[in-house]
Formats: structure tokens, sequence, C-alpha cells
């Protein structure tokens, strides 16, 4: 079988920066043992694959070791794999997900993600955790990942992770957010996850879910710049809207090209 192929990079206007996302359209569905096997030859941080529905698509998302239940970045790939390459017709792109239906606004050459809000709240440091830190947190949070505040951004840059504790914590779609105020923007992150094949992840939409209404309260601001502090680098705009969020941010196409399942 022969299928479509983007690589796309999220959340910048620049080819080799921000967060490469592998873009497949589907038919039908293929089997999940397949899908996995294209997301780890894809060895990207995630590959989406869509099928369309008539008025929306159904979305998943993979990495190279599991079905994830939310990703921003490559569901902004998709989103401009859609408007830019396939010329998708109409503002609003629709996707059914893991995460309920998620809405992608095409504007003035960037894309607004509405996501669900992940209020992250007050709980106890991992032994493991603590132990692959270099640097301690001051405040520690947890939603679908762990929200770790930082005295400033330069404790963030600074921090390193002892993969040898890290990787025995076991935080199924979880991952590590390590977060601080910015001092050019409202807030800086790093992003972790642990046994990954791209253990710092470049560009991380989804801990925005959470980042965005803490920073959102410390702040008392509803309108955020941010910028994960990846090799890479990435700048997401944020706004928090109580139970949902918009990030909005920019894509480049970096690839088209087939692939072949057997």
């Amino acid at each position: 079988m022969q299928l479509h192929l983007y690589q796309i990079n999220a959340f910048t206007d620049h080819l080799f920066s921000g967060n490469p996302a592998c873009v497949v359209p589907l038919s039908e569905w293929l089997p999940d043992d397949l899908l996995l096997k294209i997301a780890r030859e894809n060895a990207v941080a995630e590959t989406a694959f869509f099928v369309d529905k008539d008025h929306s698509f159904h979305l998943r998302w993979f990495t190279p070791e599991m079905e994830m239940d939310l990703c921003g970045h490559a569901t902004l790939a998709a989103a401009h794999a859609l408007r830019d390459i396939r010329k998708h017709q109409g503002k609003n792109i629709i996707f059914d997900t893991l995460s309920g239906e998620l809405v992608v606004t095409a504007e003035n050459g960037s894309y607004t993600l509405n996501l669900p809000a992940r209020n992250p709240g007050p709980t106890v440091l991992p032994e493991l955790l603590k132990k692959s830190l270099n640097i301690q947190p001051r405040e520690v949070l947890k939603a679908r990942d762990y929200v770790l505040v930082y005295e400033d951004e330069q404790e963030v840059r600074n921090i390193e992770i002892n993969r040898t504790y890290f990787d025995q914590l076991e935080l199924g779609t979880g991952g590590v957010i390590v977060t601080a105020k910015g001092k050019d923007c409202d807030f800086v992150s790093r992003f972790f996850t642990p046994k990954a094949s791209v253990f710092e992840d470049p560009v991380t939409g989804s801990a925005h879910c959470s980042l965005t209404p803490y920073w959102s309260e410390k702040l008392n601001k509803q309108e955020l710049q941010a910028r994960q502090l990846s090799q890479r680098g990435g700048r997401l705009f944020c706004k928090n809207l109580e139970d949902r969020i918009e990030v909005r941010g920019s894509a480049r196409t970096y690839a088209i090209g087939k692939l072949w399942t057997e």
C-alpha cells in the first residue's frame, strides 16, 4: 500500500526549528500495530493520521512508542497539511479525537487550536523524579503531566535530567514540564518524557493545556506569550478560556513524499 506523507515543522515560521511532525492521510483506518510501525519508522515525536468524515476529520496521534490522548503540535501540523497542501476550503477545521472535538482556525498564516484545559493541582514530587533533577522545583503540580515550577528562566535552562532514575517513572501518556516566568515572554517551559525515543520534546502544544491556566492565574492575564526552551525552540500564543484554552502558532512544510507499507 502506498500512502502520502507530509513532514511539517509546527509552532515556527522557520525551517529547522519548531517541532517536526509527520502527517499521513488515510482513506480508512489501518490496524493499530501498522500505524505504530509507521510512527516508529518516521522517527519523529508524533505522527498524525486522519480519515475524512465529510464535515470533520477523525484524527489520531502516535509516538514511536504509543498512541497519545492529545498532541498539540501534530494537530497543528495536520491542519497545515489540510489547508496548505491539500487545499481544504473553509477557515475552521474540525477534528474528532480521543480528547473530544478540536477546532483549528486557520487565519493570516497562523493556526489557532482550541484545546481542553487541564488545570494542574498540587501534588507530591515522586522520589524517582526528585532524584533525577539537578535543581529542585519550588512548586509541584500535576494534571496529565507533572508541572514543576522554578524560580526563574535560567533555572529552567539549567535543568539536567538523570535518565537512570527518570526512565523508571511510569507516567502513561504524560510527561514532565519544567516552567518559570520568562524574560522576554510571559513564561517559558521545557518538556521531558520517560523512556521516549524523543526525550526532550521541542515544542509541546498539549503541555500548554496546563501551563496556560496556571500562568493565567499567577500573572492575572488571559492572553500570554510563551517560549519553549528546547534546542530547536518554539513560540506559542496562548489564551485562557476557563475550561478551554487556545494556542496559536505557525507551521512550515519541510517535506512531501510517499511511504509504502509492504
